[in-house]
């Protein structure tokens, strides 16, 4: 177990700077310089020598890497180029707001998905178990900021239930939670068919197996066997599907916290883009990096732990 992580760990950090030195050559394929692009045309040209000192890009390019680098490495992201605050502490203002979003939007997601494929094997070849795969498909095929602006329109506009914008008074819970509503049901809406899907497939391959049929034999109900010993094998694979999907889920953090104005490290990262900001830009994509391959290395401990096979197959 302890070479298993020590690899993954150092694949995670091999898949980190990687990013890093794709990420920071993609400033050099901006057209135009960088501090040109950000201060804009009518800008002095002392304004933006003053920029491109400020930012580095005045050094080598394998000077400005390894500054880059070594900076990263202390947690020190750059700063921004308007404030002059460290991005560093911009994203950590920011980002815990993300991710109590991502949390509660997967967490109801893997909650209703797992019982509706519970539900599909249950009752499996019947008319519910088709109308629940038609549900299942047509929540997948609807992207995140589709769902996002209907979910505003009907039920923030029209009906007038929810906030249409923010996230809520600072200090008030209740509201905070209604204004996380409707963001965490368009992210989650697509995930909800997918994982539905996915335990469904997990569940009738695991159903087959023996340890199932010696339970039927001993005349246990078959919702019993259901809940208790084939979903605790079928979630193995829902497991890595949800580390993999927190991603996609902060993904599309970016697009619904711009649809609700919600404060957030995707607002952050828009609002960079809008103003040419790379120092910001790159730090958001870095961080959200880092914590992505966290979140999937912790995963694949997790379930390398439960399933010896596969920290045996990763060994061969």
């Amino acid at each position: 177990m302890l070479s298993y992580a020590v690899k993954r760990v150092a694949l995670a950090g091999l898949i980190l700077i990687t990013v890093m030195l794709a990420m920071y050559g993609l400033v050099f394929l901006v057209p135009g310089d960088p501090a040109s692009v950000a201060l804009g045309p009518r800008a002095s040209p002392a304004l933006k020598a003053a920029l491109t000192e400020r930012m580095g890009l005045d050094q080598p390019v394998l000077v400005q890497v390894g500054r880059f680098f070594t900076a990263a490495l202390r947690g020190d992201l750059g700063h921004d180029v308007w404030s002059n605050r460290p991005v560093t502490e911009m994203i950590l203002e920011t980002f815990p707001k993300t991710l109590i979003l991502g949390t509660v939007a997967l967490g109801w997601a893997a909650v209703a998905g797992i019982a509706i494929g519970c539900l599909s094997v249950a009752f499996r070849d019947s008319f519910a178990d088709r109308l629940l795969g038609i549900l299942s498909v047509a929540f997948i095929s609807v992207p995140a900021f589709v769902i996002a602006i209907y979910a505003l329109l009907v039920f923030a506009v029209w009906l007038n239930w929810l906030p249409a914008i923010g996230a809520g008074t600072p200090g008030d819970f209740a509201s905070q939670a209604r204004a996380l509503i409707l963001p965490a049901f368009a992210i989650g809406l697509p995930w909800v068919g997918y994982l539905a899907r996915l335990v469904r497939a997990s569940l009738l391959e695991v159903m087959g197996a023996p340890h199932i049929r010696t339970a039927r034999a001993f005349g246990l109900p078959e919702m019993t066997i259901l809940g208790r010993y084939a979903l605790r094998v079928a979630i193995v694979p829902v497991i890595s599907i949800l580390a993999v999907g927190f991603g996609a889920v902060l993904s599309s953090a970016v697009f619904v916290e711009t649809v609700f104005t919600r404060p957030g490290i995707g607002t952050l990262m828009t609002t960079a883009v809008e103003k040419r900001n790379f120092p910001v830009v790159m730090g958001c994509v870095l961080f959200m990096t880092a914590f992505y391959l966290l979140v999937v290395t912790a995963a694949d401990l997790l379930i390398a732990r439960l399933d010896p096979r596969v920290r045996d197959a990763f060994r061969s």
